[in-house]
């Protein structure tokens, strides 16, 4: 599966900061050292239907975490995967009486075109699930072997009792790994399993829909926490810089594949830091599929909107924050969008080496875009009410908009 094509980034004077950033599974801030090439795996879309406004939050988040690393001269080892088969998309595609393969390319293919209008940089590989099931199978047949799974009327289970640190990332409770694990595609009421949060790691094939050869498993295809891991061990390898994804991924995914990973290679942690993205709210409840209240970033193009306004908009809320999309976000994000380019197509302005500074200052600690837009907020108002002889100063700060906040002036 081909990703999508990286819009070029601005070489800036300097050098950025190393990342101070949260970690979920500590609770607080950690600083991020990588070495000359820093790692990160992103969960990416089950492409059932198109790109909403908190699937493009999410990856806004990590697109400045590339940025800021790009910007230490770094080299970035980006993996992205596409859930592309799984339950909903298999029931939208029954349901709309579609071939489920040719929903999920079309779908994946809407994402790639948002996420290149959003200027969102691509990762290096971009894997689909299907892609990977030669090299998932494997490593279920070794959590078999190490007798970290076992069977359940032909369905493959990870036992989450296997690994000593299972729970590390989410700190929940066992009522609360339950309750979520039912909300979230799990099945803890299901007769025969060792622990009720237990995953399943290979379904066994069911009639009308598809599989593929599981070797000694069967035929079947695989679970959802297993596919993030066989992709992020085969192109990160254990103990990478970054996981990242929306906060509603934290339990059962991304603690389920940290504890996956940790039981077949017996190393300690999967990532460095855990990092996710708050929701996106619309009409008071979190913006989801499954209840259908969402704001498609195609449809926002298609209405004539500035795809950099819509990226305003989303920088505009720090990352970790739950925060509500409306009309008004919006058009505060066209304003200022205006405003900004007005002050750069001036031929000179005031200095922009401190301006420069303040945007890398914010975006270490802790991805707070919203203080970046303030920094640059200010440069404006001094460009609107008394300009500058510095005849650098607005390409200077086109490119740093550009570079480290993924906006083009």
């Amino acid at each position: 599966m081909h990703a999508w094509p990286a819009s070029e980034v601005p070489a800036l004077p300097g050098q950025g900061r190393d990342l101070r950033i949260h970690d979920t599974a500590t609770g607080g801030p950690i600083v991020l050292d990588p070495g000359p090439v820093a790692r990160i795996y992103v969960c990416g879309i089950t492409p059932y239907d198109a790109t909403h406004i908190g699937h493009a939050a999410t990856y806004n988040a990590f697109d400045l975490v590339q940025r800021v690393w790009l910007d230490t001269k770094r080299q970035v080892h980006y993996v992205q995967n596409v859930t592309d088969v799984d339950d909903p998309l298999l029931e939208r595609a029954d349901r709309d009486g579609l071939d489920w393969a040719a929903l999920a390319e079309q779908e994946t293919a809407l994402f790639r075109e948002d996420m290149t209008a959003l200027r969102m940089l691509p990762p290096r590989h971009y894997i689909g699930a299907v892609e990977a099931i030669p090299g998932i199978v494997p490593l279920v047949e070794r959590l078999r072997d190490l007798g970290a799974a076992y069977e359940v009327d032909g369905d493959i289970y990870f036992s989450v009792e296997s690994d000593p640190h299972f729970g590390q990332v989410s700190h929940l409770d066992a009522a609360a790994m339950r309750l979520l694990s039912a909300e979230r595609g799990g099945d803890p009421e299901r007769p025969g399993k060792k622990n009720p949060v237990d995953p399943m790691l290979w379904m066994a094939a069911r009639e009308g829909e598809p599989s593929w050869d599981g070797g000694s498993l069967g035929r079947g295809r695989p679970g959802w926490h297993i596919e993030c891991v066989a992709i992020a061990l085969d192109h990160l390898g254990m103990g990478f810089d970054v996981q990242g994804g929306g906060s509603d991924l934290v339990f059962p995914h991304h603690e389920m594949g940290a504890s996956h990973a940790q039981v077949l290679t017996g190393e300690f942690p999967m990532a460095r830091a855990y990092v996710h993205a708050g929701m996106v709210a619309l009409h008071g409840e979190k913006m989801s599929k499954s209840k259908g209240n969402l704001v498609f970033v195609s449809a926002l193009r298609r209405d004539g909107v500035d795809p950099a306004a819509i990226r305003l908009a989303l920088l505009a809320h720090h990352y970790r924050a739950d925060w509500e999309w409306t009309d008004q976000v919006l058009q505060d994000a066209v304003i200022r969008l205006g405003h900004w380019r007005a002050a750069v197509s001036r031929p000179d302005g005031p200095p922009a080496e401190t301006l420069v500074e303040e945007i890398r200052e914010a975006l270490a600690s802790d991805l707070d875009a919203p203080a970046a837009l303030a920094a640059v907020d200010r440069w404006a108002v001094l460009q609107e009410e008394s300009g500058g002889t510095d005849t650098g100063a607005p390409g200077v700060v086109s490119r740093a908009v550009d570079a480290l906040l993924g906006v083009a002036l």
